[in-house]
């Protein structure tokens, strides 16, 4: 579980302001909210991807979008090499 034991996934989300469902426009601003909740362990993957009806791969890639966007993948490609 990744949010409190006293806490339910609905008041983690209302929480994090994260959006109720999956019928909304997807910006970037949203996507990334969603990337930060989950890596942030406020909301776990599965729920996530339950909630908003995401694929693991189109959750891959919001993530591939943040880190690009933050400058993350740039910095992670220089620590692997």
């Amino acid at each position: 579980m990744a949010y409190p034991r006293n806490s339910t996934v609905s008041e983690a989300i209302k929480k994090a302001g994260l959006p109720k469902s999956h019928d909304i426009h997807w910006s970037k601003a949203r996507k990334a909210e969603v990337v930060h909740a989950v890596r942030d362990k406020l909301i776990s993957f599965d729920e996530a991807r339950w909630r908003y009806l995401l694929s693991q791969s189109e959750f891959r890639s919001w993530e591939q979008e943040v880190d690009k966007a933050s400058g993350a993948h740039d910095r992670r490609r220089l620590e692997d090499a």
